[in-house]
């Protein structure tokens, strides 16, 4: 499997791009969001990137980010969301809205994509509601793994890294320190400040001691959320 492309940016059209990695052009599909984050065409690119392989066909999808890769993982094992579907909700929403969108149970935000029902949407926030904390408190961690250096035009494709455990549901709910420790993890990888964010997660501990990680940090959401 092909986990990341580093090469020379070709051409780009609406939903994909071609990548030459040493005379060999990769077409990679992107969302709208993606596409408007990458160079001129003829500079140096690197996507991390998902294969699907079919029967009689075999797509490459690209992303910019670990984060936004992961968020892809868990958008695609929901019934009745493909690669193209999960491509329109990260580029309408973005990786942390989707987090913030499914802790939150809105809806709305997730049927706002492109092609994408209520009756879909609602199964995206159900099904993914327990799960998606665990993504959110590893953003921190996945922008350290990907780093900020450049990546030289003559690169090669690396080999697909293994599977990050985020994309599991969590064994069992955390529970108080280890919980409001999670939650402010997740609050501040969506950028929140420190002060902000511990003020919420407080509150909404105080308000009910017994809520694992995923209810914290909807509870904390919710309170900071702009008023009016």
């Amino acid at each position: 499997m092909i986990g990341k492309i580093s090469g020379r940016l070709e051409y780009r059209t609406a939903d994909h791009v071609l990548i030459d990695v040493r005379g060999v052009g990769y077409i990679v599909y992107v969302s709208e969001r993606t596409l408007m984050e990458l160079p001129a065409n003829g500079e140096a690119v690197a996507l991390y990137t998902e294969m699907l392989v079919r029967e009689d066909n075999m797509q490459l999808f690209g992303f910019t980010s670990l984060l936004e890769k992961e968020w892809h993982r868990l958008l695609i094992s929901v019934q009745g969301i493909g690669a193209k579907a999960s491509l329109a909700i990260l580029g309408t929403l973005g990786p942390d809205g989707v987090g913030r969108a499914i802790a939150l149970g809105d809806i709305p935000a997730i049927k706002s994509a492109k092609g994408i029902g209520p009756k879909t949407a609602q199964r995206v926030v159900h099904e993914l509601k327990d799960k998606a904390p665990a993504v959110m408190a590893l953003g921190g961690s996945l922008s350290e793994a990907q780093g900020e250096a450049p990546v030289p035009v003559d690169d090669v494709i690396e080999p697909a890294a293994k599977p990050a455990p985020a994309t599991k549901a969590p064994a069992a709910p955390a529970a108080g320190a280890a919980a409001q420790a999670e939650a402010l993890s997740a609050l501040s990888n969506l950028g929140y400040g420190p002060g902000d964010a511990a003020a919420a997660v407080a509150e909404a501990s105080g308000h009910d001691p017994d809520l694992d990680t995923a209810g914290l940090i909807r509870a904390a959401l919710q309170l900071l959320a702009p008023k009016g």
